[in-house]
């Protein structure tokens, strides 16, 4: 008995071992999801989405590269971007909270012409990720990735796009209920492009 006992904590601890030799190991990739803990000040915790471009959006720190970080590097990183706001520079550790998955496409079917990589953050049925047919616009992709939840903010989509020349992201706001003066359901997606669904506020 002991000495099932004793391998079974050895296997145990190799197993943690090799784990966490992968992630300091591990080069952080667009699609990743990311779990941020900043000791001295838990209200900026959050798991956040590594953009297209490889950069993150951080409170306080704004727009941080990402992608061809380890976790250490970038936990650094973002340290450093955050010093100003603190007496010194404040304690932070960053953990893979998901791998970046594969492009998911409408109900598991392959699409029938040229694709692109189009991303869905916040209240959509389907996070994440996802391989867009190329012609689709932003309505037909709120579609394809699961809708709104119930607590979307509808008027206030927005659509992130980089631009071509600068790499700046540019922000165009879509109303779901299809007035005001933003861009509308017809707009046709591009690669890269990320469409950020909001969570409504109180009385919204």
């Amino acid at each position: 008995m002991r000495t099932v006992l004793g391998s079974l904590i050895t296997l145990v601890v190799t197993m943690v071992v090799a784990t966490s030799a992968w992630a300091q190991s591990y080069q952080i990739q667009p699609g990743d999801a990311l779990q941020v803990e900043v000791l001295e000040d838990p209200t900026l915790n959050r798991t956040t989405l590594v953009l297209p471009d490889g950069s993150i959006n951080f409170p306080l720190a704004g727009s941080i590269r990402a992608a061809g970080q380890s976790t250490a590097g970038l936990s650094s990183s973002l340290s450093s971007a955050l010093a100003s706001n603190f007496n010194s520079p404040p304690t932070v550790f960053i953990s893979i909270a998901s791998l970046a998955p594969p492009p998911l496409t409408q109900g598991g079917l392959a699409p029938t012409g040229p694709t692109i990589d189009v991303f869905a953050m916040g209240e959509v049925g389907a996070p994440g990720r996802h391989l867009a047919t190329e012609g689709t616009t932003i309505l037909q992709f709120l579609a394809q990735v699961g809708g709104l939840t119930n607590f979307a903010a509808q008027k206030r989509i927005e659509l992130r796009r980089a631009d071509s020349q600068s790499g700046a992201m540019n922000t165009y706001i879509y109303n779901y209920k299809g007035s005001g003066s933003g861009i509308k359901g017809t707009t046709v997606l591009k690669s890269g492009d990320v469409v950020v669904v909001p969570s409504r506020r109180l009385f919204e």
